[in-house]
């Protein structure tokens, strides 16, 4: 996020939410947004279109924190949650919601820079993880799929498994395809045969 970044907190007290806007403010970050009813979140939400969310809840419930993060996007942007208390059923939510930061002590401006970058880096780190993560799943459907045609190559035609290989890899080539795009185009006549 190397642009300035559009911040928004979700702050039901002015005064906490001032005090905070001016940390933010002091700390190089001027493009602040208070939403102070949570009731239209999403819309609020998507009208301002944040890079980060910042929530401030006293005691929230779990259901409320399930909702607040699906609607604040928490997989598609940081979201920072401000708890008074500690609660670990919550604290374990928090996780399972993709928070980024579940901080308790409340939102107040001088622990502001600290948490917003610790924040953006976890949310960072997990969007990295979670493209590594469907990038290593695809590979293996790719895989899958493409041992799936050789094995219809090898009884249709008598092939080894390194012939039958090659002779995809060939076809690709010659077809300026790619290896899973003849595999699935086999697989597919294979059915349509049957």
């Amino acid at each position: 996020m190397s642009h300035p970044l559009k911040i928004v907190i979700v702050e039901q007290h002015k005064e906490r939410a001032e005090e905070v806007t001016e940390a933010l403010c002091h700390g190089g970050w001027a493009d602040v947004a208070i939403i102070s009813d949570d009731s239209h979140l999403a819309a609020a939400l998507s009208e301002h279109d944040p890079d980060i969310v910042l929530i401030d809840l006293s005691n929230p419930r779990r259901d409320t924190l399930e909702a607040l993060s699906e609607v604040s996007g928490a997989h598609q942007r940081p979201v920072a949650m401000f708890v008074d208390q500690s609660n670990p059923e919550l604290s374990a939510a928090a996780v399972r919601a993709g928070l980024s930061a579940y901080v308790v002590g409340g939102l107040s401006g001088d622990r502001i820079r600290p948490i917003l970058e610790t924040a953006i880096a976890r949310f960072r780190m997990m969007s990295q993880m979670q493209s590594e993560l469907e990038a290593a799943k695809q590979a293996l459907e790719n895989r899958k799929t493409i041992d799936r045609a050789k094995g219809l190559l090898i009884r249709a035609k008598g092939l080894s498994e390194e012939e039958a290989y090659q002779l995809m890899r060939k076809s690709a080539m010659d077809q300026g395809k790619r290896m899973i795009d003849v595999a699935q185009a086999l697989i597919t006549a294979a059915e349509l045969l049957r």
